[in-house]
């Protein structure tokens, strides 16, 4: 049985040798949960079924797809590439060693292996990985308001859009902005403005709650919400609870023509992405809404359907 405890590393081993199998298994058990696949297809439905490893110990002979080419496979996905890939192998030429490392492999151990010498590369792999994965998570948030920032949201907004052309499923992208942010930052000091955007980020993220929405501070007082699998009645929903929940937290806002508290203007765009169309296109769309909304008064949603 599995060890399921959440914070221990996750060590995927790919071997079509039970034998190896159990010998690594037995030995990694006690600080890593582990994970076992005898091919590479195997491999991919563990990957598919319970989300990348934090590393993955590779065999190269296996019928099938061998190690080589599930190795290639995995750098090629965006979503394994970062996954640091150990090779242990019967295969001790020096040009089966080079070919695996070119391929984008982390390590390369040959049989027989001493194990506590595998453990130790294990332990430094993952911990460079986690390091890595720590400083690439900061440089995707926003400092100011701890929620994802400007480059994450383009790198999903492109990601989504090629999603559902491949699906041909609705994508929704909701873009606010802060009613008279200039005039409350000017009398209040930047002090107050900053923790104003802080307030309203936090309302924002506790409003989009599904695992696949992302919120994002787009730029100043500006943010964007992208909701994949979603069709212009259901954003427009989700919109309005979003501009409720701001108005709701009653910041007094004197220099507002909208409203005494603070309040955010909504502009809402919706698509079923065609394949000859570019992510530009809805986000000029929600742009075009969100000015429409402006201009109409503020403190009020815009639609483009």
């Amino acid at each position: 049985m599995l060890d399921r405890k959440p914070d221990k590393p996750v060590v995927l081993i790919v071997d079509d040798t039970p034998t190896n199998i159990h010998v690594l298994a037995e030995a990694l058990r006690a600080h890593y949960r582990v994970q076992v696949a005898g091919s590479g297809l195997l491999a991919f439905d563990v990957i598919a079924r319970q989300g990348p490893p934090d590393l993955i110990l590779l065999d190269v002979m296996m019928p099938g797809m061998d190690g080589y080419e599930l190795c290639r496979r995995l750098k090629q996905d965006p979503g394994t590439q970062g996954v640091p890939v150990i090779f242990i192998t019967a295969k001790s030429d020096t040009q089966d060693e080079e070919r695996g490392l070119n391929l984008g492999a982390a390590d390369y151990v040959t049989k027989p292996f001493h194990l506590p010498i595998v453990l130790a590369r294990i332990r430094n792999h993952i911990q460079f990985k986690r390091q890595s994965d720590l400083l690439e998570s900061l440089a995707w948030l926003d400092g100011l308001t701890n929620i994802p920032n400007r480059r994450r949201f383009d790198e999903d907004l492109e990601t989504e859009w090629k999603r559902a052309q491949r699906t041909a499923k609705s994508l929704a992208l909701v873009m606010f902005d802060i009613d008279y942010f200039k005039p409350y930052n000017d009398q209040h000091g930047h002090g107050a403005g900053d923790a104003c955007l802080r307030q309203v980020a936090n309302a924002l993220r506790n409003g989009v709650s599904r695992p696949s929405d992302l919120l994002a501070r787009y730029g100043g007082e500006e943010f964007v919400a992208l909701l994949p699998d979603t069709d212009p009645k259901g954003a427009r929903i989700i919109a309005e609870r979003l501009r409720g929940q701001v108005e709701s937290l009653r910041i007094p806002h004197g220099y507002s023509d909208a409203s005494p508290w603070v309040t955010i203007s909504v502009g809402v765009a919706c698509s079923a992405p065609q394949p000859d169309t570019t992510a530009t296109s809805l986000l000029e769309t929600a742009d075009r809404q969100l000015y429409a909304a402006k201009s109409a008064g503020r403190n009020r949603i815009c639609c483009s359907a």
